[in-house]
């Protein structure tokens, strides 16, 4: 069995779209996702430089713009197999649920610009912040923070967990990490996936309330738990939520290992979620999907699924 997954805000590198516009039709339909974000969406994946496009609210649609552009491409040369599971973390779980059926990529571009944007502002409230703690045994550090103060807000299997909270707190973690780990600052604005991300979580519910999402055709993995949601009602929920609740992404990877999925494919901008993959599921293949070069091979493997 085959996955397709979806990376999250932090995976994003400056000029990533240049080479997916010499597809056909990507310009266009990046304009009219432009006109939709009121973000430049083709100066931002091309000319923009690393401090600009690391802009919470510009990252969230850019990032979620560019693996819808792959899947549409891929799609065009072949068809996902039906049952074929998908996830997407944090924000890519936005791009996950249009590849699922639930939601059209314009709603799902134009939901992760709200998203980036309250997201940005809610962070400007309060400093606070986040910290990868590596290694160690995934509960006492999940212990740790919480007597800490701080929030276990992606844990990320592969010994990955990441902290969320107040400045002060992050720099006491820093300088007393927990036993056998180290920790490692995130250039982020804020506690994203806390309760420090309240007020963009009611601007989200707002804006999801006139999306018009329709049961998965395939199965979306949620970041909640790695469970599996179809119903539509449940897949918004869900995704509103999310913002303020811990990501999953060790659950989506148990579930995946559970399905027997043995090739997982990462869209664009791909590499990290290939790398905890590669890490926690022996044995299972990754492709990232980077550039329109890697798409025969994409095909191919999706395609050797039905044979």
């Amino acid at each position: 069995m085959i996955a397709l997954l979806a990376p999250g805000q932090g995976s994003q590198t400056p000029g990533m779209l240049t080479p997916w516009l010499e597809l056909d039709g990507v310009e266009s339909r990046l304009a009219a996702w432009s006109e939709r974000t009121d973000l430049d969406l083709v100066r931002l994946g091309t000319t923009a430089d690393a401090e600009e496009i690391k802009d919470t609210a510009v990252t969230q649609p850019l990032v979620v713009a560019l693996s819808l552009i792959a899947a549409e491409a891929l799609q065009q040369r072949v068809q996902v197999p039906a049952g074929t599971p998908v996830a997407g973390h944090s924000v890519g779980e936005l791009a996950a649920a249009a590849l699922a059926g639930a939601l059209t990529p314009d709603d799902a571009v134009a939901l992760a610009a709200v998203r980036g944007r309250e997201m940005a502002a809610a962070c400007a409230l309060e400093p606070t912040g986040m910290a990868a703690v590596l290694g160690g045994d995934p509960d006492a550090v999940v212990a740790h923070l919480t007597e800490s103060g701080l929030d276990p807000a992606n844990r990320n299997g592969a010994g990955q967990i990441v902290a969320a909270g107040r400045q002060p707190a992050l720099t006491q973690l820093a300088e007393e990490p927990p036993a056998g780990t180290r920790v490692r600052p995130l250039p982020v604005a804020g506690a994203f996936h806390t309760r420090f991300m309240a007020p963009a979580q009611e601007m989200l519910a707002k804006h999801a309330e006139s999306v018009g999402a329709t049961d998965a055709t395939l199965p979306l993995l949620s970041n909640a738990d790695g469970a599996e949601v179809t119903a539509a009602p449940d897949i918004v929920r869900r995704l509103v939520e999310q913002v303020t609740k811990p990501v999953r992404w060790d659950s989506c990877m148990s579930a995946l290992g559970e399905r027997g999925v043995r090739t997982a494919v990462e869209l664009p901008p791909a590499g990290t979620l290939s790398g905890l993959v590669r890490k926690e599921l022996k044995g299972v293949r990754t492709i990232p999907l980077k550039t329109p070069d890697d798409l025969d091979q994409v095909a191919d493997a999706i395609g050797s699924q039905g044979d």
